[in-house]
């Protein structure tokens, strides 16, 4: 009997929400709050060019579900067949159960384990290895995993360093045990050291948003942490796969590496 001690990406799917802004469209809604910007300041430091907004009410498990549905028909798979769902997000749409569960009651399907996983940018990374871990172990044969965020509801329109950078998005995978290899290897690491220069540091309690709720960023910090640290551990999951810099079609950086 062959041994499925392997995952592998059986299908993938993505999502955006209909509603595009452009940079102009940007420079205008943030003009009538007062705060200047331009296309071109924002193309010359970041290269976008526009993003997308979930329309309101439209919460993470929504745009989680188009993707996942998507992901489920490339693979061939029904939403019956899962034995594993990992929603990665720091949008969630609720404090709790889950926006996992809240995916898995839209997919029509119960009983198989569910949870959220909150590691911000690096969580559909988190999410991904934690999910090829199940799957080796046994625990696991088939398993969807998504990365879903409404960012747009939690920016400072009156910070033009960093609303322009984020929009709203899902995408999934659906990962099957497997005879050979797929997921070669992974190369996770975080520095809590660093805490203060991304976060968004406000909390619920009895009843209230304590403190402030929306991101804040400094990013020239960010960009020179996430540029090193991205080579250190891409070279470092190369050499956990057992292959090197000449081996590679694609490389697809995170936004903030590239």
């Amino acid at each position: 009997m062959t041994s499925l001690c392997h995952a592998r990406i059986a299908g993938t799917g993505s999502y955006l929400p209909p509603r595009r802004l452009t940079n102009d469209d940007m420079v205008a809604m943030l003009a009538r709050r007062g705060v200047e910007t331009s296309d071109q300041w924002i193309v010359e430091r970041t290269g976008i060019r526009a993003r997308h907004f979930a329309d309101t009410g439209v919460t993470s498990s929504d745009l989680a579900l188009q993707a996942a549905q998507q992901a489920l028909e490339a693979a061939g798979r029904r939403a019956e067949e899962l034995d594993l769902i990992i929603v990665a997000t720091s949008t969630p749409d609720m404090v709790f159960p889950s926006t996992a569960c809240i995916l898995q009651r839209k997919l029509g399907v119960h009983g198989c384990p569910a949870f959220d996983l909150q590691a911000v940018c690096s969580g559909f990374v988190y999410a991904l290895a934690v999910a090829d871990s199940m799957v080796r172990a046994g625990s696991a044969r088939c398993a969807l995993v998504v990365g879903a965020e409404v960012f747009s509801r939690i920016l400072d329109f009156d910070d033009r360093t960093t609303c322009v950078l984020f929009g709203d998005g899902a995408g999934a995978v659906v990962l099957e045990a497997s005879p050979v290899p797929g997921i070669l290897a992974s190369e996770l690491h975080a520095d809590g050291r660093h805490l203060e220069i991304l976060c968004t540091p406000g909390t619920v309690s009895g009843g209230r948003v304590l403190g402030d709720p929306l991101l804040k960023m400094d990013g020239p910090a960010v960009f020179k942490l996430a540029v090193g640290v991205l080579e250190s551990a891409a070279r470092a999951v190369l050499a956990k796969a057992g292959r090197t810099e000449a081996d590679l079609d694609w490389l697809v950086p995170h936004q903030a590496n590239i």
